[in-house]
């Protein structure tokens, strides 16, 4: 047991520090040391920084309707951290996800904003200038962008 956290120390140090320079496509499956990428992001108070996670919707918000409209929800990383993620999901540019439901799990990429209630991701859509990749959400084989 301990040669296995050996070996998988250096591959969770590597991952966390190629954070912005790995893609992950819609359809790949996302590993835990993706989810360790937020969880610092969260412990250092860094914002900007772009991440690719699954999560377990814990709760659903009522949406945000001023100015651009959102699609809000909770997702938690991990049952054993604390830490939640408050969704901004712009409906405005992308397909709201109407069968969205706690206990769902969702992959995503989007845009990690630090709070100190655990953080806000937002930017999971396309960019409408095509400037940049751009987020997306993928909840029961589909993904909207």
């Amino acid at each position: 047991m301990k040669r296995f956290f050996i070996w998988l120390l250096p591959l969770l140090i590597l991952a966390c520090s190629q954070a912005d320079q790995t893609a992950i496509e819609p359809h790949q499956a996302v590993s835990a040391a993706d989810n360790l990428i937020i969880m610092e992001a969260y412990k250092n108070k860094q914002s900007d920084v772009w991440v690719e996670v699954t999560g377990e919707v814990i709760k659903l918000l009522k949406d945000d309707t001023y100015g651009s409209q959102h699609q809000r929800f909770l997702v938690k990383l991990s049952m054993r951290e604390k830490q939640t993620l408050l969704f901004a999901h712009n409906i405005d540019l992308a397909p709201r996800i109407n069968s969205l439901q706690v206990g769902d799990t969702i992959t995503f990429k989007g845009e990690y904003e630090y709070n100190p209630k655990g953080g806000i991701v937002h930017w999971t859509h396309h960019d409408p200038d095509g400037e940049i990749d751009g987020g997306w959400i993928k909840h029961e084989g589909k993904v909207y962008e």
